[in-house]
């Protein structure tokens, strides 16, 4: 029986590795209108104005009036997160935000760095630009786009920027220093939402590519992760000879010869490639498939009805939802997350946030099958949502000069281990500098 599976697997490889075995395919670079109505003819305003977060009395007490009415359902005896958000540490957590909070200190904290806006494709994208204040003699900064995913934001990259604009002063080589952009999806924060159907994560990292080349940058190195990763690979797809280098700490890839063959691996995992590491993170399956099932049913409404929505305890460690508070003070402050929920919530964006996976989950997405051939460097979290193997990554991106086991870390990486993140971007670029 085993024979006969294992000449079956290597015949669906066989087959597959001749399928893909393609020449140097990239996505079309297209061109598109997202704004209200029809294109104007007289041209688009390529103005960058600066930006500033602002809040107002009004807006501080309807949100206050807001959750005075908030009505809660008790949660079952002993069910701690494993049915959702308990509601006896929601009382909390609604207590701190309506009484402590203070959302005037925050909107002060996000305007530490410099917002500013730009048209592009008929939609007003946001973005924060930090350069770094010295550089050691003879240095030219390095142009690093950061994309964020869903549900966070331009914010998560807050804690890591000084480490990557200033690395001397926070522990690490000064060899690399960068400038970094990062851009709001457009739906999300403060990027204008699609008027339009069909704005999917090709489109934003076509207008990625424009806001970079509007600020200058022929040639820069991007990084993301959850649609942030999706996005930069698409850039690197579109563009790839203006994308110098791609960092990841999160890969999509489903048609791969090795996803077939996933359910084997914990029998045949060695002759696949897997390390220890990875058998460890993948196997037993069945622990992995209903890890999955709990954590995916957001995604199924989302790809299906968005306009019809506790991530950062779960995605940061599946072991969180064992615990009384889900363990969400353990790598964040009460701060930091209602910070994130404020930018949602004071810029209306949740709902067109959520559009953008139904605008995704396309079966006729051309960039799935299309490999990236840009030096690409990848950090694999431990309680990231599903563990991919270096053999999985490399077969998507063929140039992969560095992959790395994270000591720890889960989901969103910048947000909750900035400087390990940090680290891993600099250590990609010093191999990829060497090349």
């Amino acid at each position: 029986m085993w024979l006969e599976i294992l000449l079956a697997s290597v015949l669906g490889f066989v087959i597959y590795w001749f399928v893909s075995k393609d020449k140097e395919e990239t996505l079309p670079l297209e061109d598109g209108w997202w704004g209200p109505g029809m294109r104007p003819t007289t041209g688009e305003d390529e103005s960058i104005r600066p930006f500033k977060v602002e809040t107002s009395d009004e807006e501080i007490n309807d949100l206050h009036q807001r959750i005075d009415k908030v009505r809660l359902t008790p949660p079952l005896e002993d069910s701690r997160f494993h049915y959702g958000f308990n509601s006896n540490y929601l009382k909390k957590i609604i207590s701190y935000w309506r009484n402590e909070f203070d959302w005037r200190k925050q909107v002060e904290s996000l305007n530490r760095y410099p917002h500013f806006k730009t048209k592009i494709e008929g939609l007003d994208i946001h973005f924060i630009h930090v350069k770094p204040s010295q550089l050691p003699s003879g240095q030219t900064p390095k142009p690093l786009l950061m994309v964020h995913g869903w549900p966070g934001s331009f914010f998560e990259f807050y804690k890591i920027i000084p480490f990557l604009t200033d690395p001397k002063k926070h522990g690490l080589s000064d060899e690399h220093v960068f400038e970094v952009i990062c851009p709001s999806i457009p739906g999300y924060a403060f990027s204008e939402a699609s008027s339009k159907k069909g704005f999917n994560s090709v489109a934003t990292a076509r207008i990625f590519y424009k806001l970079m080349l509007r600020l200058g940058f022929q040639q820069f190195y991007v990084q993301g992760g959850d649609w942030g990763a999706l996005i930069c690979t698409n850039m690197a797809q579109l563009v790839p000879s203006h994308v110098k280098g791609l960092h990841l700490n999160m890969a999509i890839i489903l048609r791969n010869f090795y996803t077939l063959i996933l359910l084997l691996g914990w029998r045949l995992g060695r002759l696949f490639g897997y390390t220890k590491r990875d058998m460890e993170l993948m196997y037993p399956f069945k622990k992995v498939f209903f890890k999955l099932m709990r954590e995916s049913g957001y995604m199924h409404i989302q790809s299906t009805k968005p306009d019809t929505v506790e991530k950062f305890s779960t995605w940061t460690n599946p072991e969180f939802r064992d615990l009384e508070d889900g363990g969400l003070e353990r790598k964040f402050s009460l701060d930091d997350l209602l910070t994130g929920v404020m930018l949602y919530w004071t810029t209306g964006t949740i709902t067109s946030s959520q559009r953008f996976y139904k605008e995704n989950m396309r079966l006729d997405n051309k960039h799935e099958g299309i490999k990236v051939h840009v030096p690409t460097g990848f950090a694999a979290f431990p309680c990231e949502l599903i563990h991919v193997p270096e053999k999985w990554v490399k077969s998507k991106y063929p140039k992969l000069i560095s992959y790395s086991y994270m000591p720890r870390g889960g989901h969103f990486a910048a947000f909750e281990e900035p400087e390990l993140l940090a680290q891993d971007i600099h250590k990609f670029m010093g191999l990829l500098e060497r090349q």
